[in-house]
């Protein structure tokens, strides 16, 4: 049996259905701008289900972003604002707590191709924001080389291991979604060293053929996946709203569960659920997990 780490569920989207307002192209940034302490709630469910880890509500906290609103002078304060909520929910426990970094543009668009001195320059103020206060960095959602390549640059010399998660397409496990071939990251992987990869918000389908690949990169590895029926061609356009994607009804808690009992089969010891996957959802596989006698730590 293993030692697993259990990561919480979505947190943004939790954040978004809580929130009961319109989704804005702010995401969940805006629920925390409207009623922070609803993000302390969503991570101490998370913890009270069997997580232990809490991931910050800092995904879509990018200048870039908040640039289009007007809000750009407001990032330090909003990544204080999720680091204490985070801070909060844990109190005196065990818990960690990830420093969420999400894509610098925009979530599945390869095809923007950040500049990777830029990027790194960027990803690298918000870890400065971050580093003291968080227990490992969690770079979230990569669709491509070039998107890995900027946000590991952006991460050297962090004071705190850097775990780094792909996402694939959900068609074909073994390719990210700007169709590179999850085998492309390992030069990366190798030169910068982070302390686990993982992959997150593709289809829980197809998540096994990108765990076999990423299992010969000589790191721990796991996987999140999310429960979207897939990815619409409306999310692609520029500043979506969540509303744009669709929540899968055949994904319940048991038959996640069964997902990624077979992901800690194949060797995974980091697992979690990404959008859709709630607190529900952690709490049926934390009891899996025990179960079949593994430590959730």
């Amino acid at each position: 049996m293993a030692d697993i780490t259990l990561l919480d569920g979505s947190i943004g989207q939790e954040l978004v259905k809580r929130g009961g307002e319109k989704p804005t192209p702010l995401w969940s940034t805006q629920v925390m701008i409207d009623t922070p302490d609803l993000v302390s709630d969503v991570h101490a469910d998370y913890f009270r289900r069997g997580a232990t880890v809490a991931t910050t509500n800092t995904y879509a906290v990018h200048r870039s972003r908040l640039e289009r609103v007007g809000l750009e002078d407001k990032l330090d304060l909003l990544i204080d604002t999720a680091l204490t909520q985070a801070e909060k929910a844990r109190g005196d426990g065990p818990g960690r707590i990830a420093g969420a970094l999400g894509p610098l543009l925009a979530t599945y668009r390869p095809d923007l191709e950040p500049d990777p001195d830029d990027a790194a320059e960027k990803f690298a103020d918000l870890v400065a924001l971050m580093a003291d206060r968080v227990d490992l960095v969690l770079i979230e959602t990569v669709s491509s080389v070039l998107e890995a390549e900027g946000a590991l640059r952006g991460t050297q010399g962090c004071s705190k291991p850097v775990w780094i998660s792909v996402t694939v397409k959900d068609d074909d496990g073994t390719q990210l979604r700007s169709g590179e071939p999850v085998k492309a990251i390992a030069p990366l992987i190798e030169r910068f060293a982070p302390a686990a990869v993982l992959v997150n918000c593709s289809k829980p389908e197809a998540i096994p053929a990108a765990i076999e690949i990423l299992a010969t990169m000589g790191r721990p590895f796991g996987a999140y996946a999310n429960g979207f029926t897939g990815i619409t061609q409306g999310f692609l356009q520029d500043a979506p709203t969540v509303d744009a994607l669709e929540q899968r009804h055949d994904l319940g808690p048991d038959a996640y569960a069964d997902h990624a009992m077979a992901w800690v089969e194949q060797g995974a010891t980091i697992v979690g659920g990404c959008c859709e996957v709630g607190p529900d959802h952690i709490e049926t596989l934390a009891a899996r997990l025990r179960a079949a006698g593994h430590r959730i730590v």
